[in-house]
């Protein structure tokens, strides 16, 4: 994989503290059309679930962000969910979505 552009570097970063923070199943991290930043990861509830990029997006929503320049998701998926997918197109038709190992390397971009 090439070399990430610094602010996608960031949020791969981002991605990846939030899920080694709580062990999560996943970590996202998302980047506004103003620059701002959210993380989260995966939410596993007995009456709730939801995918730690659907709750990065979740965050940037509730916080004003009204679209999207880019998504990182730390995964051991070798997919990133059709859900979550779903959730960025909302925001943005062709953000890139970095998906990366637990390492933090990214594995693929999807666009």
């Amino acid at each position: 994989m090439s070399e990430l552009a610094p602010e996608d570097e960031k949020i791969v970063v981002l991605a990846r503290s939030a899920r080694a923070r709580t062990q999560a199943a996943e970590g996202a991290a998302v980047r506004d059309t103003d620059g701002r930043t959210y993380a989260a990861t995966t939410v596993d509830l007995p009456s709730f679930q939801i995918s730690a990029l659907q709750a990065a997006i979740a965050a940037a929503v509730s916080s004003g962000a009204e679209g999207l320049e880019a998504a990182a998701v730390v995964t051991n998926e070798p997919l990133v969910s059709s859900a979550s997918m779903q959730a960025v197109r909302d925001l943005a038709a062709t953000a890139p979505v970095f998906r990366a190992d637990l390492r933090g390397e990214v594995q693929e971009v999807v666009r």
